[in-house]
């Protein structure tokens, strides 16, 4: 495959697991927080970029149901990365673009956080150079559960019938609903786990998993990982061409 064609079968609907920055601090004798600032500056990077090389819709997974387990320093200090994130760049976030949507538990955010979410999400509604998704307090069994919780509650109070459940019914109770499944699933620091990240909308996603930590994760790199991605051939099940 030549190189213009690789770059025109890119999967251009990504998601990543951005690990490793407490990592990447404590290999350089600087405390956990150092890392995740430097991560928030590869996150702008990495948005940036993502049209330019054909991505038109990422998700990147910044705050897990699981994290709050983490020290109270550790947290407290990524809530103040949060809310400095999203005053500073909402207004390049709106010019580049970006269309941004949060999914996971917002009500289990501090309020103001949660506000500047809300904000964001209807200041670039119109936008349409890239979906941004970013998964806040999220965690894929809790999503399956609420919404199986709402499906049920629509059961009895008789807006759906059983038999009406299908996938795609499914599919429009979740956090994600009405945006496509990512074709590639991306996580660094060298895990090979998926940490209940969307774990109903990867199920035909394809995975990379890097050593890099997230601070390390480049555009280069990045702009090489969906061109290797280009050229595997997803079946959905069927046999191979």
């Amino acid at each position: 495959m030549s190189s213009s064609a690789t770059r025109q079968n890119r999967p251009e609907n990504i998601a990543i697991i951005m690990d490793g920055n407490g990592r990447w601090a404590s290999r350089r004798g600087m405390p956990r927080i150092a890392g995740h600032k430097r991560g928030v500056e590869r996150v702008q990077e990495i948005i940036r970029v993502s049209p330019d090389i054909g991505v038109r819709s990422l998700t990147l997974y910044a705050f897990s149901t699981e994290n709050w387990k983490r020290p109270i320093t550790e947290v407290a200090g990524l809530m103040r990365l949060f809310r400095l994130y999203f005053r500073r760049e909402a207004k390049d976030l709106i010019a580049e673009g970006a269309k941004v949507r949060f999914i996971g538990r917002l009500d289990g955010l501090p309020e103001d956080i949660k506000q500047l979410a809300r904000d964001l999400e209807e200041r670039s509604a119109h936008n349409t150079r890239l979906n941004l998704q970013i998964a806040l307090n999220y965690g894929g069994r809790d999503e399956i559960t609420r919404a199986t919780r709402q499906i049920a509650q629509d059961v009895a109070e008789g807006r759906l019938k059983p038999e009406q459940i299908t996938e795609d019914v499914m599919s429009s109770y979740l956090d994600t609903s009405g945006l496509p499944d990512p074709d590639l699933v991306i996580r660094t620091s060298g895990e090979f786990r998926t940490s209940n990240f969307l774990p109903w909308q990867s199920s035909y996603s394809e995975y990379v998993f890097v050593d890099e930590c997230w601070p390390d994760f480049t555009p280069a790199l990045y702009a090489s990982i969906l061109d290797r991605a280009a050229i595997r051939e997803r079946r959905f099940g069927a046999v191979a061409g």
